[in-house]
């Protein structure tokens, strides 16, 4: 079983960026899926979640300017990002739990390896 980030890289403040998570391994679509980061020196935090039927989750931090979304079908995950901020620095991480309640509690079953974003001011 395998989650791969993808998508990353350095941006502007300002600027748009899409996250990509591809699972392999079993299906996830009966599975809450997330994202959450992790800055420099500070703890990994939840970033959004969304569940098989598609409800989904915000941290303050991100709601208004990130949109998590699903395609069960093809057993992918991902996070549009814009407005991107200096703060939004880390390395973003997908995640499956079995419910988007435990995900948020960071109760995750399957992570991701992870991929950087950088905004620069």
């Amino acid at each position: 079983v395998q989650l791969q980030a993808s998508g990353g890289g350095l941006v502007q403040a300002g600027d748009s960026l899409r996250l990509s998570c591809a699972a392999s391994g079993r299906t996830f679509s009966s599975y809450g899926m997330g994202w959450f980061r992790q800055a420099p020196g500070k703890e990994r935090e939840f970033v959004a979640v969304i569940s098989w039927s598609g409800t989904t989750y915000y941290a303050d931090s991100v709601k208004g300017r990130f949109t998590i979304s699903r395609d069960n079908a093809k057993n992918t995950l991902s996070l549009q990002m814009n407005s991107l901020k200096p703060e939004d620095t880390a390395v973003y991480y997908c995640a499956a739990g079995r419910t988007i309640d435990k995900v948020v509690r960071g109760e995750v079953n399957y992570w991701g390896q992870g991929t950087l974003v950088t905004v620069s001011s």
